[in-house]
């Protein structure tokens, strides 16, 4: 039975660093499963693992652990807020270039598991356009592009943009503006990059909404929390919960088999490829 449910799986992703990236991860899950989705959340971020330390959960194992055998998903799953499942990949997912056809099977047989448990998947990437984050976004079905206002972020975006379009066919972007002054800059943001993506790539840019910047998000990292169950009725979490309706709207994969095995198959391919 777990096979034949479709599994929504979304990379959250940047070009760099400082955007708000895992925040938008923490609050976009815990908005979904507010709303009855069954959410899973994996900290994709090679040794600079952060999901666990902004919501100040302390896991004992991670990936590395089941892909060694020691122990299965659910076992290294945290209950984290709002009831969404973190998997916590931090040193593990540093080897996953290195794998070889039996932890392929291991991940594939691993990430199976719990398919039938779960109705979306989301993917908190690391910064950069490094082989790892290339791997998870172009194995994903959605891509949610996180950039705010500063040249770099918008460089770094579309150097992200232009790798997966051309390397690897990636043709349709999500684009969520953060710590925005204003709802204009937020699609003021968008445009900038979609004026550039336009003009030299063969891609769909959708702009999903804008984050305001909010002094709550920091108060709420500070005290280790999710912005949106700690201050419900701030301006971030409003829009964040906004963006969470927007995306739950997004069309499941229609395969049979669900997304999660193919995900898994599409990112088993990708390292393989990269070795």
């Amino acid at each position: 039975m777990s096979s034949s449910h479709p599994v929504q799986v979304i990379a959250v992703t940047g070009g760099k660093g400082g955007v708000g990236k895992s925040n938008v991860s923490i609050n976009l899950s815990v908005s979904l499963a507010n709303m009855g989705r069954r959410v899973a959340l994996l900290d994709a971020d090679l040794g600079l693992a952060n999901i666990d330390v902004l919501l100040g959960l302390r896991p004992n194992r991670n990936l590395e652990n089941v892909l060694a055998g020691e122990c299965s998903l659910m076992d290294i799953m945290l209950t984290g807020p709002g009831g969404i499942r973190i998997i916590p990949a931090s040193s593990g997912t540093q080897k996953m270039t290195m794998l070889g056809s039996m932890e392929h099977a291991g991940l594939i047989h691993a990430f199976s598991e719990i398919s039938h448990q779960i109705d979306v998947l989301v993917i908190d990437t690391a910064a950069g356009i490094s082989d790892s984050v290339v791997s998870f976004v172009r194995a994903s079905q959605e891509v949610l592009v996180v950039v705010c206002d500063e040249p770099s972020s918008i460089t770094d975006a579309y150097a992200l943009i232009k790798l997966l379009s051309k390397e690897y066919d990636v043709d349709r972007f999500r684009v969520v503006a953060n710590m925005t002054r204003s709802p204009q800059e937020g699609k003021n943001l968008f445009n900038k990059l979609n004026q550039v993506t336009d003009r030299f790539l063969d891609v769909t840019l959708q702009y999903v909404g804008s984050v305001p910047f909010d002094e709550s998000v920091r108060k709420a990292v500070q005290r280790q929390k999710a912005v949106v169950e700690l201050f419900p009725s701030c301006k971030a979490a409003i829009a964040i919960k906004k963006i969470a309706e927007t995306v739950d709207r997004w069309p499941l994969p229609s395969s049979p088999r669900g997304h999660l095995e193919f995900f898994v198959e599409r990112l088993v391919q990708g390292v393989s490829g990269q070795q």
